[in-house]
């Protein structure tokens, strides 16, 4: 018998180019007030957010603008931001840009229906009202926070993390326009592809996953296989980046109802110590993970593989569930992934990164049980890789 789920993702999501203009309309309709657009300098300087005031003002709708959201967003950014929204009086709020500023946004959203400090609600479920109305526009097909109930804050006195489960701080309405996403640097685009590729193989084979997430998630996985490369190469490739809006959208209504693993337990540690992009510690550490889960579940991985192009009709499960990590592996290396050697990255922190990661809340999901010690092996090995 199948279990009762909850399944949690916003009530409309729109997806696919022009869904930008579609978004607007659907908020003059909803008569919400004064907008706190949350976002980060990046947005303002790539002009971006001129798409977005311009519709904004054509509909007559009332906005303050909240940009000093920096990567890996911080207490002081949720705090200072909290801080503009009650002064400016708003409503509501607009999330523009990739993970950073969605996160950041539904920290202040809960903060300002809740009260306290962010801190507080480190954890699962620990909210008690739903946060002010969220209007979560994307700009990356990455992180798929605009879909998710999870977001992460960074305790910078703490260097720490906060994984942050809450369903009361979903989006009302997400927004995908892959003409957003257009023209995005290289190394940007790699990092946000690979971040999605490891939602998708994550949910995919995470404790928690289910036969929705299951189909959600072979999905993405294949559609990104088929499309990251073309987004990566021709940041103007509408159809690519169109693929990879709908591939990352589809593992984020997966993840956030199935959970994660490893992988992001050990790159939530080398953002908060390092400051390293999320995409990219995800993209380093996922090879070395999806190799320590294989036996797990061969069939799962040989699958994986499949959705990844390979040939592995005639492969026994084991056989091809090695595929995937030559896959994987290929992948990064045609889009040049940063190595972990070459970041900041510091042999003297393994132990104390590989205890906070063991912590980490994703790590219970992981498919195959974990200590300290393999993880201290995978950062290990690879720095070596």
């Amino acid at each position: 018998m199948l279990a009762v789920r909850k399944i949690y993702w916003p009530a409309l999501n729109i997806v696919g180019p022009g869904a930008l203009s579609e978004g607007i309309q659907e908020i003059a309709k909803m008569s919400l007030g004064k907008a706190l657009i949350v976002t980060d300098k990046g947005i303002i300087e790539a002009k971006i957010i001129d798409n977005v005031t311009k519709k904004l003002t054509e509909n007559n709708l009332k906005f303050a603008i909240f940009s000093e959201i920096c990567p890996n967003p911080t207490v002081k950014n949720v705090n200072e931001g909290l801080e503009l929204l009650k002064k400016e009086n708003c409503d509501y709020i607009i999330s523009l840009g990739g993970g950073s500023p969605q996160d950041a946004a539904k920290a202040i959203g809960i903060l300002a229906t809740n009260g306290g400090d962010i801190r507080d609600y480190n954890g699962v479920f620990l909210s008690k009202n739903k946060s002010l109305p969220i209007i979560a526009i994307n700009t990356t097909s990455g992180t798929a926070s605009e879909v998710t109930i999870n977001y992460v804050i960074t305790d910078e006195v703490k260097k720490v993390k906060m994984v942050i489960v809450d369903s009361n701080s979903l989006a009302t309405i997400s927004i995908n326009d892959p003409k957003l996403m257009l023209k995005k640097p290289k190394q940007l685009t790699a990092a946000t592809g690979m971040d999605a590729l490891t939602h998708a193989i994550e949910a995919y084979t995470t404790l928690g996953a289910y036969r929705l997430s299951d189909a959600l998630t072979l999905e993405s996985i294949k559609i990104i296989g088929e499309s990251l490369e073309n987004a990566v190469e021709n940041g103007e490739d509408l159809e690519a980046r169109s693929k990879m809006a709908w591939g990352s959208f589809i593992a984020g209504l997966a993840f956030s109802n199935c959970g994660l693993g490893i992988v992001h337990s050990m790159a939530h540690q080398l953002g908060s110590e390092y400051n390293l992009p999320h995409g990219v510690a995800n993209a380093i550490l996922l090879p070395e993970v999806v190799e320590y889960n294989l036996s797990s579940n061969y069939k799962k991985f040989k699958k994986i593989a499949e959705a990844l192009g390979e040939n592995v009709n005639l492969l026994s499960d084991e056989e091809g569930a090695k595929k995937a990590v030559e896959a994987i592996r290929k992948l990064s290396n045609k889009i040049d992934i940063s190595k972990l050697k070459d970041t900041k990255f510091n042999l003297e922190d393994i132990q104390k990164l590989s205890n906070q990661a063991f912590n980490d809340i994703c790590t219970g999901g992981n498919p195959r049980q974990v200590t300290v010690e393999a993880i201290e092996n995978i950062y290990l090995k690879a720095y070596k890789n």
